[in-house]
């Protein structure tokens, strides 16, 4: 459930810690050799601009109006919900203000054309960001993104995967043609991988929006960056140049497969659980809610979360257990306060297990207040900050409810 507001209609090259003539010269020779090391034809001339850092800032508030404001209210919620963001929390304005701080370049894929932002350094970080936005335009050329990132719905898990592959083949190829360009083999050396795949989103004193934002807004910036280049350099170690045009054709369907490639070769698919529904909780009460979004979770949602409350190490290994996850915000159609819904499943009944009992530390720490009515093993219930909840465990499915009234 990465932030899509973090998409919008652009793929964009992140800041790290020439004129322009003479830069965009540059752009005939960077499409050929990544035409070189991806077999793929230079369909047509790219055009490119410096664009001022206040004008994109400006494009990415027109971009944002234009957002349903209906979808953008049920996203911010839904992160509120899940304790993901403070209460305060405004996704619009804090997106704006991430990308303005973050992006070096963008590639607007509806009307084929990249942007430098004058802010990035003049020399190899301007080269760079150039080669990471010229990657994504050849990919244009041969598979449409803005069709990739259309398929199917928004707020779902594989759209997360759509869009690490996106970012991370960009990211790839840019460090796969830096090594070509000095004569080396055109791909990422192994050495160098783990520095690659960990360089997106600048961070430190002067980069304050980044640095203090939650972690589940940071890392949904830069996931698609770094683990979608890991993910990128072991379909070509496995597929070599096929590898371009695969992960486009028969795109992963989780973060998961991402995350953890051999899930990908072995085809291995998200299980995906029906949420609880109000039904049998409310009874004929449940007529008095209308749904508000609903959409997967996957092994990043789980991880982000489980981190955040739980521990590193701790939550990174539990979340690795999840088959699949899918979630319901529901609000209140007179009092308009919100019922979250989702049930997650998991590997085995053990690895489900653990998820409940994590769960419910979650849920002392995202809540300044939880008092338990209940606690039956395999069923918990009481009363949060956002009110009333249920926690049931069944089997290898773990299903919750949060803010009943």
């Amino acid at each position: 459930m990465l932030s899509r507001l973090l998409v919008l209609a652009l793929t964009v090259a992140l800041a790290s810690a020439a004129s322009s003539r003479t830069l965009f010269e540059q752009v005939g020779p960077i499409l050929s050799d990544l035409s070189q090391i991806t077999g793929w034809r230079v369909e047509r001339n790219v055009p490119a601009q410096i664009l001022s850092k206040q004008t994109f800032r400006h494009f990415m508030q027109a971009r944002m109006k234009e957002s349903n404001p209906k979808e953008l209210r049920a996203e911010e919620l839904t992160l509120k919900m899940l304790g993901l963001v403070p209460k305060d929390f405004n996704l619009a304005d804090e997106t704006v203000d991430l990308m303005s701080e973050q992006a070096a370049a963008y590639y607007d894929y509806q009307k084929k054309r990249l942007f430098i932002l004058d802010s990035t350094p003049d020399g190899e970080e301007q080269r760079m960001a150039l080669v990471h936005e010229l990657a994504h335009a050849l990919a244009d050329q041969h598979h449409s993104l803005g069709k990739f990132m259309r398929e199917g719905p928004p707020d779902d898990d594989a759209a997360s995967a759509r869009q690490a592959v996106m970012e991370g083949q960009a990211n790839w190829l840019t460090f796969a043609y830096l090594s070509y360009h000095n004569g080396g083999k055109p791909e990422i050396p192994a050495p160098m991988l783990d520095q690659v795949s960990s360089s997106a989103g600048a961070k430190g004193p002067e980069f304050p929006v980044y640095t203090s934002a939650p972690l589940y807004i940071r890392e949904s910036l830069v996931f698609p960056y770094n683990q979608g280049t890991r993910f990128q350099d072991a379909v070509y170690k496995k597929m070599g140049r096929r590898a371009f045009d695969e992960v486009f054709a028969h795109p992963p369907h989780s973060t998961q497969q991402i995350m953890h490639p051999d899930e990908y070769f072995e085809q291995v698919e998200p299980s995906l659980p029906d949420p609880p529904t109000l039904d049998p909780l409310l009874g004929r009460q449940a007529r008095e809610f209308r749904t508000l979004t609903d959409g997967a979770l996957g092994e990043f949602d789980f991880s982000a979360l489980l981190r955040q409350f739980v521990g590193e190490k701790e939550g990174a290994d539990a979340a690795a257990h999840v088959r699949g996850g899918a979630f319901r915000l529901y609000e209140h159609k007179r009092e308009g306060y919100p019922v979250l819904v989702y049930s997650s499943r998991w590997d085995s009944p053990a690895a489900a297990r653990s998820y409940f009992n994590l769960y419910q530390r979650v849920l002392k720490a995202k809540w300044r207040k939880m008092d338990v009515d209940g606690d039956w093993g395999e069923f918990v219930a009481g009363v949060g900050d956002s009110g009333k909840f249920q926690l049931r465990l069944v089997g290898s499915t773990v299903e919750s409810v949060e803010g009943m009234r």
